[in-house]
C-alpha cells in the first residue's frame, strides 16, 4: 500500500473520532455555567516559575436539624445532589406560602417523563426549607404545613431545630442579607430568596423565590450544573473514546470500504 493509500486510511479512522471530539469541545465550553459566589481568599503559588492565582470559594458548613418526619438529618447527608434552600415560618400570612408554592412547582417539575403514576426523580435536587421560628414550628407543625402543599419528605426537607444554628446557617454560611433586595435583620430572617448550592456544597445562585423569571433562571441554572464537570478530575477522553461503540462501527464500515475500493483499483490498473 502507497503513502497516498495509508494516508487516505488515516483520515477515514481518525476524522469520525476528532469531529466527535471537537464538536463535544464546542459544546461543553458554550454552556454559560452559573458564577460562584463567597470568595474565602484568593492563593498565590509559583508552578514551572509561572506565578498562578488560585481562587478559594467557600464551602457550606454542615448543619444537623430535625425534619417534618421527625427524622435528625445533615446537609452532608445528600452527597452528590443539587441543593435549593430558602427560609420560611408555617404562620407567615405574607410570602410564605407563595415561597413554598413556587418551591413545590419546582419539585414537580422533577417529575419522571411518561410515568404515569406522577413519580418525582429524587435523585438529582434536595430542596431544604429552613423555618426561621423553631419556637412554633415543630415537627408536627411541619409535617401538617407541608401535607398542605403536597411535599414529597423523599427530597424536600423542612427543618427545625436549634435558632441559633439556623441563623447562624443563613447569615455566616449561605449570607442571605449580602444578596438580598429586601432588607433582612439580625433577629429574624425573613427573605424570598432561594440559594442554589452544587454538589460541592458552593453557592452558585441567589433567586426571588415571588418572580417567575427569577424561578426560570433558577431551572436553567439547575439543568446546567448537573452537566459540570470536575476540572481537577482526570481526563476521561480515552476512556469516551472507548466507548463511542457506535462509532467505531462507522470507522470500521469506513475502512472496509476503502479496503475493498483500493483491491478494484487494483484490478482496474492490473
Amino acid at each position: 500500500m502507497n503513502k497516498k493509500s495509508l494516508m487516505g486510511l488515516a483520515v477515514a479512522v481518525l476524522l469520525p473520532v476528532f469531529c466527535y471530539l471537537v464538536l463535544k469541545y464546542a459544546s461543553d465550553q458554550a454552556v454559560d455555567m452559573p458564577r460562584k459566589y463567597l470568595l474565602d481568599t484568593v492563593v498565590t503559588r509559583i508552578n514551572n516559575g509561572k506565578t498562578i492565582t488560585d481562587s478559594i470559594w467557600h464551602t457550606t458548613a454542615n448543619i444537623r436539624l430535625q425534619n417534618q418526619l421527625g427524622d435528625t438529618v445533615s446537609l452532608y447527608d445528600k452527597q452528590g445532589k443539587i441543593i435549593v434552600a430558602d427560609f420560611f415560618f408555617t404562620h407567615c400570612a405574607g410570602i410564605c406560602p407563595k415561597l413554598t408554592a413556587n418551591m413545590a412547582k419546582l419539585q414537580q417539575s422533577f417529575i419522571r417523563g411518561g410515568d404515569t403514576r406522577k413519580k418525582i426523580d429524587t435523585s438529582i435536587v434536595q430542596f431544604i426549607s429552613f423555618t426561621v421560628d423553631p419556637e412554633r414550628d415543630s415537627v408536627p407543625v411541619l409535617k401538617n404545613y407541608a401535607d398542605r402543599f403536597g411535599v414529597n419528605p423523599d427530597n424536600w426537607w423542612m427543618l427545625t431545630g436549634s435558632k441559633d444554628s439556623i441563623y447562624k446557617f443563613a447569615f455566616e454560611e449561605l449570607k442571605v442579607d449580602k444578596f438580598s433586595e429586601e432588607p433582612i435583620t439580625p433577629d429574624f430572617v425573613h427573605t424570598s430568596r432561594f440559594v442554589l448550592i452544587d454538589k460541592k456544597y458552593q453557592v452558585r445562585g441567589y433567586y426571588n423565590g415571588l418572580d417567575s423569571v427569577s424561578l426560570a433562571k433558577l431551572a436553567r441554572d439547575i439543568g446546567v450544573l448537573m452537566l459540570e464537570k470536575d476540572k481537577k478530575e482526570k481526563s476521561t477522553v480515552f476512556r469516551e473514546i472507548i466507548d463511542l461503540s457506535w462509532l467505531w462501527l462507522i470507522v470500521v464500515s469506513l475502512v472496509i470500504f476503502f479496503v475493498v475500493y483500493m483491491r478494484g483499483r487494483r484490478k482496474i490498473n492490473g
